[in-house]
């Protein structure tokens, strides 16, 4: 399975034309979070997709760009799989927490109150996949909640003791900033030349900025101490891109020497061109 799942990051989709994703509305801890689905007409098998830190889960898996076929929820469903993406709290068409603010800890709960509604949903354990920050609340659930899932694959895995574990007692802002996202930094993460086109990048940054105008807020980031990759104990598949700045080699290597499991891959990407994607 996760031979296959990895697969699935090396090409784009076949399809000609998308249906648009069905949208969920769960209730996690009485707050309403937005659960997006795709699925073939025959399931081999479910993934959960967890989105980064500043874009939610349309933008970030569904992008639908005319002419080109970009969307990897498509390129899931095409090959058998029931597919679902979180948009996480104050993400996409999830409102904000009452409070204003996200932790790593809430942002955890949250997943994990989505896999088992899946999970009882579909009667079955869920492939939990993590982009980015993404990456950092997989782990997280697969530590905590392990009997859920049936692997977890992390992509672009960033997480670096010294930038995200404050103190406890580190002086946040009195109230969440609640900045602005800008096209600048939307079209960031394309640093590849010529590995997508001009007209699909455009179309995430407006994609991107409709379903994420405002940054969400994050504190109490001493949260993220409680990953401890000795406590993996499911299947794992680690990706790493080639040119990525924040995942780097050396964080890579910290969590996979650590994953006390023989069940684990990690697989570099290289700058992959003829797929047209980034």
């Amino acid at each position: 399975m996760l031979r296959l799942l990895f697969s699935l990051i090396l090409c784009q989709s076949l399809f000609a034309f998308a249906a648009e994703p069905i949208k969920h509305t769960i209730e996690v801890d009485g707050h309403p979070m937005a659960l997006w689905q795709k699925s073939p007409s025959q399931s081999r098998a479910v993934v959960l997709l967890l989105h980064g830190r500043t874009y939610s889960a349309l933008p970030d898996f569904d992008l639908q760009v005319a002419g080109e076929n970009l969307s990897f929820m498509d390129r899931l469903t095409d090959l058998g799989f029931t597919v679902y993406a979180l948009d996480g709290r104050g993400y996409g068409a999830s409102p904000r927490d009452s409070s204003g603010w996200l932790t790593p800890d809430r942002a955890v709960r949250d997943a994990i109150a989505a896999i088992e509604w899946i999970n009882k949903k579909e009667m079955t354990k869920v492939h939990l996949y993590g982009w980015s920050y993404g990456s950092m609340v997989s782990q997280l659930a697969a530590q905590r909640r392990p009997e859920l899932l049936a692997s977890i694959m992390l992509f672009g895995y960033p997480f670096n003791p010294e930038r995200h574990i404050k103190d406890k007692h580190f002086d946040y802002p009195s109230a969440p900033l609640r900045q602005a996202n800008t096209a600048k930094h939307a079209a960031s993460d394309f640093i590849v030349a010529n590995t997508i086109s001009t007209k699909a990048i455009q179309a995430y940054v407006d994609q991107a900025l409709t379903a994420d105008p405002i940054r969400v807020d994050f504190k109490n980031l001493h949260e993220w101490a409680e990953m401890d990759a000795s406590k993996i104990t499911v299947p794992t598949l680690l990706l790493q891109a080639e040119h990525d700045p924040l995942a780097t080699t050396p964080l890579q290597l910290d969590l996979f020497t650590n994953i006390p499991i023989a069940n684990k891959w990690w697989v570099v990407l290289a700058e992959w061109r003829s797929c047209g994607i980034a």
